[in-house]
């Protein structure tokens, strides 16, 4: 990983978000400047936001909708983002999911840029965002991306502490390459 930047080497998913780090306004702006930036096939920036910082309203109506499970860790992110893209109906270019992984990918590297860390997570009820949040009809929830400043893993239930603490392991490349 010597020629990989740091911006991507060292960024991680945790689980231990600082329960007391607010994310700035100046801060929110820039993670969805560069999701904006991301490319999209013909320019067409499918995707959509739902930006809830802690303890506001959008903030509550996004984690409700989270596994319990989930919620235990998630409460403590600073902010929840909703990510979401047109239907396939309203995509002009068939390509709006692919897109909209390209917009939370930098995101989440702009995120990592700020010192900040990022956890994605796609078990959510989707119905049940699309209700609270009152979307559009051709608006389709994908994600919920977790932001915060990393946090003692110590505080976590017990049963997440090993993932939190263990190592990272990745697949080597010549696994992931088709012959």
């Amino acid at each position: 990983m010597a020629d990989l930047t740091p911006l991507l080497a060292f960024r991680w998913s945790p689980r231990s978000f600082d329960p007391a780090a607010e994310l700035t306004p100046g801060e929110a702006g820039v993670l969805l400047e560069a999701a904006r930036w991301a490319p999209s096939a013909g320019n067409a920036q499918p995707w959509r936001f739902a930006l809830g910082r802690r303890d506001d309203e959008t903030w509550k109506r996004i984690v409700v909708n989270l596994p319990l499970r989930d919620q235990r860790w998630a409460g403590r992110a600073s902010a929840l983002v909703l990510a979401a893209h047109l239907a396939p109906d309203a995509d002009p270019t068939g390509c709006a999911a692919y897109d909209l992984g390209q917009a939370v990918a930098h995101l989440t590297v702009q995120a990592t840029a700020l010192g900040l860390h990022v956890r994605q997570l796609r078990d959510l009820d989707h119905d049940g965002l699309a209700a609270d949040l009152d979307l559009p009809a051709d608006v389709l929830p994908a994600v919920v991306v977790a932001v915060g400043q990393l946090g003692d893993p110590l505080s976590l239930p017990a049963d997440l502490l090993p993932g939190e603490t263990g190592l990272r392991r990745r697949r080597p490349v010549s696994d992931l390459l088709l012959a």
